[in-house]
């Protein structure tokens, strides 16, 4: 079992980077094996509505001048995929949103290559609106069918200055659980992937509410 995990923050080691290396320690320690990736740092630019990648259905977008789709291949093979955000403006940060954007796109218009993987999203704070971006990641998860783990609260932690979050005792806890039943959840679909059928992808069907 393979987990990717994305580090949305510019920093390299700032607390977005603590918070999953919480949780990816744990994974380890089940035997899953994980891979980092530092999205934050990168010149990543936003996706151009070109429609490009619908009508390819290559499953890469056109923009091939940064590792976006590198990326979407890691998790296209991963069996879990995780989502880590500092929080800017009670949002994901910039650069984060548009590899996500991109990436989640592509895997959807090419068969929903993320569907009915684990997914998870997490959110780093000083303060406040850490809800708020903790649940625009989710959305991305929730749209591509993956399924979600849950912990003992919503997956948020705070610090301010790099390993602060270590003090916030329950955002560990939080981050801690949600790694266990990360673990767990991918070990009940791999053990049952062999006698419990997945239901039939269905094909989408868009509404438009302006005619």
């Amino acid at each position: 079992m393979k987990v990717v995990a994305f580090n949305g923050s510019p920093k390299k080691e700032g607390n977005t980077h603590f918070a999953l290396q919480i949780i990816t320690e744990i994974l380890k320690q089940e035997g899953v094996e994980v891979e980092v990736i530092h999205v934050g740092n990168q010149k990543i630019q936003g996706c151009l509505a070109c429609n490009r990648c619908y009508v390819t259905k290559d499953e890469c977008c056109i923009n091939h001048s940064d590792p976006v789709n590198e990326w979407i291949q890691k998790m296209k093979e991963a069996d879990g995929i995780i989502l880590g955000t500092p929080t800017h403006y009670a949002s994901v940060a910039g650069t984060f949103k548009s590899f996500l954007d991109r990436a989640f796109y592509v895997a959807g218009v090419n068969d929903s290559l993320f569907r009915h993987k684990v997914g998870a999203a997490i959110a780093v704070v000083r303060r406040s609106g850490g809800m708020t971006a903790f649940q625009e990641l989710n959305n991305y998860l929730l749209y591509s069918e993956m399924v979600i783990p849950s912990s003992n609260y919503w997956n948020v932690i705070h610090g301010t200055t790099p390993g602060q979050i270590f003090e916030d005792k329950e955002g560990v806890q939080i981050m801690s659980v949600l790694a266990q039943n990360f673990a767990w959840l991918l070990k009940l679909i791999e053990n049952g992937k062999n006698s419990v059928p997945e239901p039939e992808r269905e094909k989408k069907i868009a509404t438009s509410f302006v005619r």
